[in-house]
């Protein structure tokens, strides 16, 4: 089971078909997305679950739906175990970013965090879950999958928002006052943390 989150809804990819009960059951062969994505955005649905018989086709048949946008994130600690996260759209994020031509994916990781927030001497630990969100940009829905990698540095610098990017604040969060900015964020950034 896979979710592939509309805003804070999820969009499940299974094999297993359940009855209805706050969400619709659909075929992901023969689903119109773009009427799925309406569904999700203006009722009470709670999820919408896309059905194929084959659980390892699941994902790549899924993608094929829409455009794809790849991009890099970081969960960053500092010596103190704080988490690094940034503050756009009025919501608390982790600093992500869209790969460029010839760039590794743990490039883009390590760069998109540096240019969001102004942290240096980033050393990724481990790779974490991939996300996966749809999103629209010039009247067209698609498909952002970030890969996010667990980061560690020793910085201590001045932290500097990407204001161009729409970031207003860049903090080092506590668990709890991470806890606290997790209320106020998108179900795959709580889905990460």
């Amino acid at each position: 089971m896979l979710k592939v989150f509309v805003g804070d809804k999820p969009i499940i990819l299974t094999t297993k078909v359940e009855q209805e009960i706050n969400f619709k059951n659909y075929l992901l062969d023969t689903v119109n997305i773009g009427k799925v994505i309406k569904e999700l955005n203006s009722s009470k649905l709670s999820e919408v679950r896309l059905i194929h018989k084959n659980e390892d086709k699941l994902l790549s048949k899924f993608l094929r739906k829409l455009p794809n946008v790849i991009a890099g994130g970081g969960k960053v600690y500092n010596d103190k175990g704080e988490v690094l996260f940034i503050y756009r759209n009025d919501k608390w994020d982790l600093p992500k970013g869209k790969a460029e031509r010839k760039e590794t994916i743990e490039e883009t990781s390590i760069r998109e965090v540096e240019e969001e927030t102004g942290v240096e001497g980033l050393e990724i630990t481990k790779p974490l879950e991939t996300t996966y969100h749809i999103f629209k940009r010039n009247g067209r829905h698609r498909i952002k999958i970030t890969y996010w990698f667990e980061m560690k540095t020793s910085f201590n610098g001045t932290l500097y928002p990407q204001i161009k990017e729409g970031i207003t604040k860049v903090e080092w969060l506590n668990k709890k006052q991470s806890t606290k900015a997790l209320k106020n964020s998108y179900a795959n950034i709580r889905a990460l943390v």
